[in-house]
């Protein structure tokens, strides 16, 4: 399930995975919550016939937040490990900690805080009110932590967990929210987790990461929330002609 803008290029997703369902959902500036509004409208428009393993994705093939050292999404999907996300019920497709764990956002110490810093609108001093009402079963976490950025995988059992109305309901809170999308939307990339039946605090070491979700089990991982194979990136854009360009623009063969 792709949550794609008009200049994304998504032909990445059928070449290299034509055995799979595609669903590929234009968005645009306009979009309220961004890619949540397009992953709750596929559960809901689907829910009563889900694949046995649904993934959420950005559209683009080479992302800086996808994990594999090239962020190369293509690489990083065919090594998933898929009796693993069914065993699990959700798994993030990001093993690395930075951004995102151990601590992203503190929603009791955020409520009283700032609205916002040098970067924008922050999404902590509005994560606690959007918690209660999306979820008033539960109480509001002390923290919460997960490798960013909502690209995760579900299985069809985890999803069902949870009855249609559920849904509904969190689509409509997105619909209605006088939150900029921005907003929004971050609270459900820091939520879908625990909607999903994980802890507030979901930050496995990135070793055991690796081996689990993708099979790479002999990596050097030197800290517990990134290992040496998968660098965090320079910049959150790109170079141009990446991955056949670095960073300097040098040709990487």
């Amino acid at each position: 399930v792709v949550a794609s803008q008009a200049t994304d290029d998504t032909e990445w997703l059928a070449a290299f995975f034509p055995s799979w369902g595609h669903n590929i959902y234009p968005v645009g500036n306009h979009t309220k919550g961004h890619e949540a509004m397009v992953y709750l409208t596929y559960v809901i428009d689907n829910y009563h016939l889900l694949p046995d393993i649904v993934i959420f994705l950005h559209a683009a093939r080479y992302q800086w937040h996808n994990d594999d050292p090239l962020y190369d999404n293509a690489r990083a999907l065919s090594r998933l490990q898929l009796l693993y996300i069914q065993k699990q019920g959700y798994v993030n497709l990001r093993c690395a900690w930075r951004p995102g764990c151990p601590s992203e956002i503190r929603p009791h110490e955020a409520s009283v805080g700032a609205l916002s810093d040098k970067f924008g609108m922050r999404t902590g001093p509005f994560f606690a009110g959007a918690f209660r009402e999306l979820l008033p079963e539960l109480t509001v976490p002390e923290d919460v932590g997960v490798g960013c950025c909502a690209q995760y995988a579900v299985s069809r059992q985890q999803v069902l967990k949870r009855p249609l109305e559920d849904y509904e309901r969190f689509r409509r809170w997105l619909a209605e929210t006088e939150l900029e999308s921005s907003i929004s939307g971050r609270i459900f990339e820091y939520m879908w987790h625990v909607l999903y039946g994980k802890k507030a605090v979901h930050c496995p070491k990135a070793r055991d990461c690796y081996c689990r979700t993708y099979g790479l089990c002999d990596l050097e991982c030197h800290e517990p929330g990134a290992c040496d194979s998968h660098p965090f990136p320079k910049s959150s854009m790109l170079p141009a002609g990446w991955p056949w360009y670095g960073w300097q623009g040098e040709w990487q063969n």
